[in-house]
């Protein structure tokens, strides 16, 4: 096996085979990213982080990742911090951070800024999330999760709830799932379904899907709850965030006695309750290290195929 892209931006651009590859790789990459062994296979190498929207998984995993591999990071966390409150551009600051560096990962409210910035410097781009749009990084990750607890993807039955329409984790999640033969159950408020693009793409593509607003219809069914939440940023209009804030709520009680695992791309807010953590359902922190290995996978992947 081996990895084709240049750039991680969408989901979409990647083949079975590329995620397969990630996947295996991250898996030789655990004991690395626990302290167990060394690597220094980006000795000498530098990471730009330009990050232009809160993060603090994906931004310190890609830290963790790039130094657990031996190299350097630089960047910024947050536009305060750099020129762009002097006026300076996407176009300008990307140039300049990239003459820095070997590679570029990217977080951005647009739509489209990341594969915008791959098409102006000549160093792999990695997209950690455009607005609503995608966010591929972290759909690998969570496939990884799934395949160290399952051992497997296909035929798993996936239910995504929660803000299905701003969703960009769960955008590119079911794009994933439906490459990988998992069916998927889309668990939202009306105002909140999956949109329609992303159900044509999955129609064609031949994925088992089904729509519900009602969590119950789907508990004894799947193997995994996706939660997400209800994302207040991508509103624009804050009543009608009101009104669909704590639709659903995942707690204790309500798994007893289910045989699936809870997922969640981090951060919560009240969607699971903290008496969820330590029980055998609650998977949301050892997926949020798994994001080490696979970013460690796919760093290693890309610059090694620029040099």
């Amino acid at each position: 096996m081996s990895f084709s892209l240049k750039n991680v931006i969408s989901i979409k651009d990647f083949s079975k085979d590329d995620i397969n590859f990630i996947l295996k790789q991250a898996e030789e990459m655990e004991p690395v990213a626990r302290s167990q062994k060394m690597s220094q296979t980006m000795a000498g190498k530098i990471l730009g982080m330009m990050f232009y929207e809160p993060s603090t998984r994906t931004r310190l995993s890609f830290e963790t990742s790039m130094k657990r591999l031996g190299g350097g990071v630089i960047g910024f966390a947050e536009t305060g911090a750099s020129s762009v409150t002097k006026g300076e551009n996407l176009a300008d600051t990307t140039r300049m951070v990239a003459e820095y560096a070997d590679a570029l990962v990217i977080r951005h409210n647009l739509e489209g800024a990341a594969r915008y910035v791959s098409d102006i410097v000549d160093v792999p781009v990695i997209n950690a999330g455009d607005g609503a749009g995608q966010h591929p990084t972290q759909t690998l990750l969570d496939l990884y999760t799934m395949k160290r607890v399952f051992g497997k993807i296909k035929g798993l039955n996936v239910a995504l709830i929660g803000d299905l329409k701003y969703g960009r984790t769960v955008h590119s999640l079911s794009y994933a799932l439906g490459m990988f033969g998992a069916k998927m159950s889309f668990v939202s408020p009306p105002e909140l379904r999956m949109p329609q693009e992303t159900l044509h793409d999955l129609k064609g593509a031949n994925a088992v899907t089904q729509e519900t607003n009602d969590i119950n219809n789907v508990l004894d069914e799947v193997d995994v709850l996706y939660v997400t939440r209800i994302q207040k940023e991508r509103f624009p209009d804050p009543e009608e965030y009101l009104r669909i804030k704590g639709a659903y709520l995942i707690n204790s009680e309500l798994l007893k006695g289910k045989d699936l695992i809870v997922m969640h791309p981090l951060p919560r807010v009240d969607e699971i309750t903290p008496d969820v953590d330590d029980t055998k359902y609650g998977k949301y922190f050892e997926q949020a290290f798994y994001g080490v290995p696979v970013r460690m996978a796919l760093l290693d992947a890309l610059i090694k195929s620029f040099e």
